[in-house]
């Protein structure tokens, strides 16, 4: 029997990287749970600290997840919060895969904040590196 897995990435801002990211993707942040984290603070499980207000919505401030509405057998994508700023290369990133718009795809990421990185191709294969708002690397193919 194979496991179930999530991507988890380091974020400085993991609202709004899960935002940026369910935007790309066509996805959508997963919805906080108000109530829930009320609870929990008053039960004396969690502290004040560790909640945030994002776009007016009660948040746990350690993370927010994404999934694809459409199809709940993909793994999701949670943004976790950490101290540290990104320092060196991703050793693993995702792949968007957009077909034949590999370029006006990536003209609208950069007007959203991505920059891109470098241009490959392997064979009739091409695709971009693109780095998201915090640097994380991501391909365009």
């Amino acid at each position: 029997m194979g496991y179930e897995f999530q991507v988890t990435v380091d974020a400085a801002d993991p609202h709004t990287q899960a935002k940026w990211w369910a935007q790309t993707l066509g996805w959508r942040v997963e919805p906080s749970d108000e109530d829930f984290i009320r609870r929990m603070v008053a039960a004396g499980h969690a502290t004040e600290d560790e909640t945030q207000v994002f776009e007016g919505t009660l948040v746990w401030k350690l993370g927010a997840a994404i999934s694809d509405p459409e199809h709940q057998e993909r793994p999701r994508v949670l943004f976790q919060l950490v101290p540290e700023a990104k320092s060196v290369k991703n050793r693993l990133h995702l792949d968007v895969r957009v077909g034949e718009d590999k370029q006006a795809v990536a003209d609208a990421l950069v007007a959203r904040g991505a920059t891109i990185l470098h241009r490959g191709q392997v064979g009739p294969q091409w695709w971009i590196t693109m780095a998201d708002p915090e640097g994380n690397e991501f391909c365009v193919s």
